[in-house]
């Protein structure tokens, strides 16, 4: 029977923005419950049974596990993941309301718009076109929408990997976010970022102690004195290039399609040619660290006994141990280090049968298109299915125009998503699960 991949995929997307999902990080917010329930019963109207899983108070993820009659049940079943909590918005920064899911100049707008709701909704419109029609996939589908990705999957991917990882045992290989958006190159040919590799994180707490007393005394040992410095030194450091597997196969694909020398030794110069993702791209050509936030004292003239900093600090796979040794050596010895978030890199090869669908796919509906890999900057829920030896790939396919600035959408303020592409991405999905 015919169906109709597309049909929903934008109503899902603005219904999905409209359930504020924020996620403080420590601090309390409306948590993922309400978004899992909208979900499950979504799955339910066309029989797909759910089952919705809480780390905490309203921190819902829930899993779905589809394989109707006429899947190869001798294959593995294929993850398909997604996560329903966004980064807060400012609305009085905003042209359109963050959570209002409105539609203007072709696009849908809105916090999760590009993450990920827009994926969630891809992913909700296939299958609940194909369950209605009755045409099932390749292989079997399991299909999980975690909370908490937003600050590290505490209470969601690893949650659900720590206590439930009967419920993901037999997946081999798997789809998430951050991968299958498009570079557009010349008009016949748009290079498709897959994202096979991402980097570590390590989120760091830089914590000084010195000598409270009178802000009008002098003091040789200032608690904000010996913070400021550390991290100064932290913001200001360069960090050498450290060129990946991931990254070089990604330059090579990019030199051969741009037809142009990009030399992986030569960072600087290859990034000026990369146009509009060369800030996500050059983000990956090296261990970052950033200073996010600082604490200290409470009145101008009373000099504080303890500081505060937090640092973000991402290394490339294989960076890991030389990245935590340069930190040491940056803050000294009179600043004590304490890890709030430490997951490592994941990377797998762009290589197999379902790296040869995405490619497929996307060339039915996009004849000028050709998928490359890349290494990401940002991490992903695939770090907590990589404990389970899961083969993760960022395939949220998106055909975006040109001038479109996608990478700064990622938290940023007006975040959107073409109407157009996102049935673009239904549609690559929808042939995506016949052959995968």
């Amino acid at each position: 029977m015919d169906h109709r991949p597309d049909a929903e995929v934008v109503e899902i997307c603005r219904d999905l923005i409209r359930i504020d999902t924020t996620n403080f990080g420590p601090q309390p917010g409306p948590g993922e419950r309400a978004a899992a329930e909208h979900v499950a019963g979504l799955l339910d109207e066309v029989g797909i049974s759910s089952e919705i899983f809480e780390a905490g108070p309203k921190r819902a993820s829930l899993i779905a596990d589809w394989a109707p009659e006429g899947v190869d049940t001798s294959v593995t079943p294929l993850l398909i993941h997604g996560h329903l909590d966004v980064v807060p918005a400012n609305a009085d920064d905003w042209t359109h309301h963050p959570f209002a899911g409105e539609i203007a100049d072709g696009c849908v707008w809105g916090r999760g718009a590009v993450d990920m709701k827009d994926f969630d909704a891809m992913v909700l419109s296939v299958i609940r076109a194909r369950a209605r029609a009755g045409v099932a996939p390749r292989r079997p589908i399991k299909l999980v929408l975690t909370a908490d990705e937003e600050a590290g999957s505490h209470y969601g991917a690893h949650w659900l990997v720590d206590h439930h990882r009967d419920r993901l045992e037999g997946c081999t290989e798997a789809i998430g976010e951050v991968g299958g958006f498009s570079l557009s190159v010349r008009d016949d040919l748009r290079l498709y970022l897959i994202q096979t590799a991402e980097k570590g994180i390590a989120w760091l707490r830089l914590i000084a102690d010195g000598t409270a007393g009178h802000g009008s005394m002098r003091n040789d040992d200032n608690a904000v004195t010996e913070l400021a410095a550390a991290v100064a030194r932290i913001g200001a450091y360069d960090w050498p290039h450290k060129i990946t597997e991931a990254q070089r196969a990604f330059l090579d694909a990019v030199s051969e399609a741009l037809e142009v020398e990009l030399d992986p030794d030569q960072a600087e110069e290859t990034l000026a040619k990369l146009g509009s993702i060369s800030r996500m791209i050059g983000a990956t050509m090296s261990n970052t660290t950033n200073p996010t936030m600082l604490t200290a004292g409470y009145k101008h003239n009373v000099i504080p006994g303890r500081a505060e900093a937090a640092i973000d600090g991402r290394f490339v796979p294989g960076g890991r141990e030389e990245f935590l040794a340069t930190i040491k050596d940056l803050v000294g010895d009179k600043i004590t280090i304490e890890m709030d978030t430490l997951q490592p890199s994941v990377e797998t090869e762009f290589s197999g049968a379902l790296v040869e669908a995405m490619q497929q796919s996307l060339s039915a509906e996009d004849p000028g298109a050709r998928a490359v890999p890349y290494l990401m900057s940002g991490g992903t829920d695939a770090k907590a299915w990589d404990r389970m030896g899961i083969r993760c790939f960022g395939f949220a396919p998106l055909r975006l125009p040109a001038d479109l600035d996608f990478v700064g959408m990622f938290h940023g303020v007006d975040e959107r998503v073409p109407t157009d592409a996102l049935e673009f991405g239904a549609r690559v999905l929808d042939r995506f699960l016949a052959t995968a």
